[in-house]
């Protein structure tokens, strides 16, 4: 990013992104912690992380003002004016992580006290999956580049496959025993929490991309969430359809 000639214009703007930084990295920690509460059914670690959203919502609001101060006394143009809302859009971006993040935690604190699920072996892979898209795309927003948030762009289609699998197998074993609706309703919330992550973490793909080169995105994002359109385990394997 070019230097101003205002040296404060400068500062502004590296706080502002520092800030973001910062609430990328605790919103992946505490997805990381809400995955370590139900792994090892830990209600007091699950009560933590719910609080730990707090801070995140804070640093959301302190993005929100550093932008309405940019855009009132700066009057940027260019390059800073696209910098500037794209950081409002991924702080709010992040910050939906984070809720989510809490919700999976809420779920952990429920799931400690019904007796443990074969499924959810599965979450951790599929968290591992999505926190590994929210740290390398906050790399990409610190080295604005746009072939990194790409990559995360497309790492979107294997979080939404393992979600249909997830679906499909804790369906069956809802239909096969009603003892397990309630911890297979837990852990499905929980699974679509974590693909709303990995949805959040391609907004910010797409806004990273937009605030180096200019131009929207103008492919189609890859989406392979099928669960909208099944009622039975087999519905995953037979439709063609696809949810944009």
């Amino acid at each position: 990013m070019p230097e101003h000639t205002v040296k404060s214009y400068d500062e502004e703007l590296n706080q502002m992104t520092g800030t973001i930084l910062r609430m990328g990295g605790m919103v992946e920690q505490q997805l990381a912690e809400a995955i370590t509460a139900l792994v090892k059914r830990d209600p007091e670690l699950a009560a933590r992380d719910i609080q730990d959203d707090k801070p995140v919502d804070r640093l959301e609001h302190e993005v929100d003002h550093l932008v309405m101060r940019l855009l009132a006394l700066r009057q940027p143009m260019a390059v800073d004016l696209r910098l500037i809302t794209a950081s409002l859009k991924i702080s709010s971006d992040l910050e939906r992580i984070g809720d989510y993040a809490a919700n999976v935690a809420k779920r952990a604190g429920a799931l400690s006290q019904v007796e443990p699920m074969r499924p959810v072996v599965v979450i951790p892979r599929m968290s591992l999956i999505v926190q590994g898209m929210i740290k390398d795309v906050l790399d990409a927003y610190m080295g604005r580049d746009v072939d990194k948030a790409l990559d995360v762009w497309r790492r979107d289609e294997e979080v939404d496959e393992i979600y249909n699998s997830l679906f499909r197998e804790l369906l069956t074993y809802m239909m096969e025993d009603p003892r397990h609706i309630t911890p297979c309703t837990h852990l499905l919330f929980i699974a679509k929490n974590i693909e709303r992550m990995g949805d959040h973490a391609t907004n910010i793909a797409e806004t990273i991309s937009f605030l180096v080169t200019g131009t929207p995105l103008d492919e189609v994002r890859p989406k392979g969430d099928k669960t909208p359109f099944t009622t039975t385990p087999a519905d995953l394997q037979d439709t063609g359809s696809e949810e944009v």
